[in-house]
């Protein structure tokens, strides 16, 4: 009993951090989201639904509705398609190279989707320099593949297929070979097997991975962008970015009841996988043993191949057509030892200041972002472990709304939230501020998730022991909580910087002169015609995305095991 006063749940300390920590959390995390809501009924000019009317009446309303549900599910199907074939043969199979394979398959998850886009065009088309090389370019005049819903609907689908291989493979490596080994002992034959046993067993993993793969390709904006807009076919998301672009603040409640359209059919796929799966009654509670692990014997070395040459046709083909195009003189000419110039690094790299004010600005917002949700992630998930309560439950439960919502939704969110300060004059419309705290709305719930799981690890004995002794709260937090979560919210950092550094989405409705990011560069060259410019830069933001996921692979022995999405 002695040591029942100074436990962690009775602190002074730790109730007066709890609003310090919540309050900012809940307004810069989840206010937006309730001012898009708020703005899309009218609130502030008499609650109506005027502006609900005007816009989903409209035509354009509804084509963009269509095309965006059909690239959606179109993407998704191949996403599930790729993910699942991935996922078995990695997870339950003896292939080798497993590592490799991962890491190969989660690079194109986090390349920008606009140079997917870009490297894909440089792939096919009367214009492709390396069809050129290899005399298999069509002849000009040639309409452009990829400038079609098929085209937006196969890279939505490789895009995202890593969501649906990751959620599905930590579904399969909770399979015992005991089901499998008992089913076989009883007479059942491998089609059998599979049938009724694996599955039956990862069809939740499947079905949420699928939904995951849904709402990413409903929200994406940089490939209907650069493929859907040459050739007029509108989704929301691009719809959204003309009718801001094209007439400015003055149509922010249409373009917030377009927001909540998003949103909405996001949610409602979301829901209806969970009833799917609630339905289904599907589980593996109770059920302990070595994971399952098929032996492929003879078909191995064929599957291995098949799957190495399937991420050279999604990987490196699409990479060697956008470096070879990056090397070229000017759009169009042919590539040889003669006329291979790096001209267009060097004008991106260090002449044009757009483009090195964009590689700052999307360095130091990474960067910021990173840091400071993990100064903020590290306190908040202690008190959500440490100091449950109502208001920190409920923060825990919609904090994943930002990051599950599409990222032209926040963008439009956050509009609305900071063009005029409350009791200010103030904006933040047009600064580089705005992006920052989109960011930080955004990527939030991927810093607190890995280090939420870390302190929930921990055992709060050695806490309590040096509360015990008189240490206060800061100091207990510095020297046991902070070393103990460290890898935790080092690989959070790592994950964070990655995808903010290359992000297109969020930044695309609210950068302005001088803000500009790099994926946001990447689109306006190739927009203006300077895809020379736009590969090169695109290529030298792979290289350091690669290099980057190659320093955290290497150093994945110091981080929690799952932490790292591609550690095996």
């Amino acid at each position: 009993m002695s040591v029942a006063s100074p436990r962690l749940g009775g602190s002074r300390s730790a109730d007066r951090l709890l609003p310090l920590i919540l309050v900012p959390v809940a307004l810069i995390a989840l206010g937006p989201v309730l001012r898009l809501l708020l703005e899309g009924i009218g609130f502030g000019e008499g609650i109506t639904t005027e502006h609900l009317s005007t816009v989903l009446t409209r035509d354009s309303t509804a084509t963009a509705l269509t095309h965006s549900l059909i690239t959606a599910v179109g993407g998704t199907v191949i996403s599930v398609l790729i993910g699942a074939s991935f996922a078995f043969l990695v997870a339950l199979t003896d292939i080798r190279g497993k590592g490799a394979l991962v890491f190969c398959l989660m690079v194109p998850m986090m390349i920008p989707p606009q140079i997917t886009a870009l490297a894909w065009m440089q792939m096919a088309g009367p214009s492709s320099v390396l069809l050129k090389m290899i005399g298999l370019a069509p002849p000009l005049g040639s309409p452009q593949p990829f400038y079609s819903p098929g085209g937006i609907i196969l890279l939505l689908g490789i895009q995202h297929a890593s969501l649906v291989f990751l959620t599905l493979r930590a579904g399969l490596r909770m399979i015992p070979a005991d089901l499998v080994e008992a089913a076989r002992m009883s007479g059942a034959g491998t089609v059998r097997v599979w049938a009724q046993i694996v599955l039956p067993l990862s069809l939740p993993s499947l079905i949420a991975g699928a939904a995951m793969a849904f709402v990413t390709a409903l929200g994406n904006f940089g490939i209907p962008a650069m493929l859907g807009i040459p050739a007029g076919y509108s989704t929301l998301p691009t719809l959204i970015y003309q009718r801001l672009v094209g007439l400015g603040p003055s149509v922010l409640p249409e373009v917030a009841v377009l927001s909540l359209l998003i949103g909405a059919v996001a949610i409602a796929g979301v829901l209806l996988s969970r009833f799917v799966l609630s339905r289904g009654g599907y589980g593996l509670v109770g059920l302990s043993g070595t994971p399952l692990a098929l032996t492929l014997g003879r078909f191995r070395t064929p599957a291995e191949i098949a799957l190495w040459l399937f991420i050279a046709a999604i990987l490196v083909l699409p990479l060697v057509a956008l470096l070879v195009t990056s090397l070229i003189p000017a759009y169009g000419a042919r590539l040889s030892f003669d006329t291979a110039t790096l001209k267009a690094w060097r004008e991106v790299l260090f002449v044009q200041p757009v483009t090195t004010r964009a590689y700052a600005n999307s360095l130091m917002l990474a960067s910021l972002a990173a840091a400071l949700l993990m100064a903020v992630c590290l306190p908040l998930a202690w008190l959500m472990e440490r100091r449950p309560s109502r208001i920190s439950r409920a923060l825990d439960a919609l904090i994943d709304l930002p990051y599950a919502l599409p990222g032209v939704v926040l963008s439009i969110a956050c509009i609305l939230a900071f063009i005029n300060l409350p009791f200010t004059d103030l904006t933040l419309y047009g600064t580089i501020w705005i992006i920052l705290l989109a960011y930080l709305a955004r990527f939030f719930v991927v810093m607190l998730r890995p280090i939420q799981a870390s302190v929930g690890q921990m055992d709060p004995a050695m806490e309590e022991a040096a509360a015990s002794t008189g240490a206060r709260l800061g100091r207990r937090l510095r020297t046991i909580v902070l070393p103990l979560a460290a890898p935790s919210a080092a690989a959070g950092a790592i994950l964070v910087f990655l995808t903010a550094v290359n992000e297109l989405t969020v930044s695309a409705l609210l950068w302005s002169s001088g803000t500009e990011t790099l994926g946001v560069v990447i689109y306006n060259l190739e927009d203006s015609g300077e895809t020379v410019m736009a590969s090169a830069l695109a290529m030298s933001i792979v290289l350091l995305i690669v290099l980057l996921m190659g320093l955290v692979q290497a150093s994945a022995k110091h981080f929690p095991k799952g932490v790292i999405p591609w550690q095996s």
